[in-house]
């Protein structure tokens, strides 16, 4: 499993590989076959220290986002802005060690692609740190006021997209496929359910119920929000089976359903 970024904090993780002697860790540094130069052992394992972190942090973001939604707690929604800062110092710490791996190694093979992949993750982490940020502050619009519930598609969003961000993350660490190409289809079940949302705030508007339609427009929001989530897993789960394999699958479905309609 990848730590969870509430473990430890940043400067002390940092710190930990820096002081420890370098053993090789498991998952991605199985990549290379071949024995890695010391130097470059370290900074991969600081990286991969970094990318786990971050992993963590933004799970726990989003967790924390939709909890506070769900309870609609101003608390806990104003407490996004600090947590997504920690999720914004991590992104550039871990570009930085990336840039400095290529500028300092210059790594080949799979090495490469590992940096390239983790690079790729890293910026796909952080939208969805942001998106969690506007969906927990979401809260602080919604608080103290008489709403009725969320509609269920809501919760299915909801539940759907943190499984798919905890099995991504897993997958990055154990270096399998499957679960990224099961993180696809269930994409599918994320733009069915925010089709969902879309007809029940037309059903909703077409009432002209004004004292609730501050409520219908911040649910319609938090839909695009969660689809948008949804979406950037995606990208993970096409990064993890790029990082594992070499295959380049983004718009693979869309040329395919091309090559249908020509056809």
């Amino acid at each position: 499993m990848y730590t969870s970024a509430s473990s430890f904090g940043l400067d002390s993780a940092i710190n930990d590989v820096r002081s420890e002697k370098v053993t090789p860790m498991s998952g991605v540094l199985f990549l290379r076959e071949p024995p890695m130069p010391v130097h470059l052992q370290r900074e991969i394992n600081l990286l991969n220290r970094l990318i786990l972190q971050m992993g963590g942090q933004v799970e726990e973001n989003l967790r924390h986002a939709l909890l506070a939604l769900r309870n609609r707690d101003a608390s806990q929604g104003a407490e996004m802005r600090k947590r997504d800062d920690l999720v914004n110092r991590l992104e550039i710490r871990v570009e930085e060690s990336c840039l400095k791996i290529l500028a300092l190694h210059q790594p080949v093979a799979s090495d490469l692609r590992y940096i390239v992949a983790i690079m790729k993750i890293n910026n796909e982490l952080e939208r969805i740190g942001d998106l969690s940020e506007h969906i927990g502050r979401r809260a602080m619009h919604l608080a103290d006021k008489v709403y009725p519930a969320f509609p269920d598609a809501i919760d299915e969003m909801s539940s759907l997209t943190r499984d798919m961000l905890r099995q991504g993350l897993d997958a990055m660490v154990k270096l399998e496929i499957e679960p990224c190409r099961k993180i696809l289809e269930q994409d599918k079940q994320v733009d069915a359910h925010n089709a969902d949302v879309h007809r029940w705030f037309g059903d909703e508007a077409r009432k002209h119920n004004d004292q609730t339609l501050d409520f219908c427009i911040h649910t319609l929001l938090t839909a695009r929000e969660l689809e948008r989530i949804g979406d950037h897993v995606c990208n993970i789960a096409e990064d993890v089976i790029y990082l594992v394999s070499g295959e380049i699958i983004r718009h693979m479905e869309q040329d395919e359903s091309a090559g249908r309609a020509a056809g």
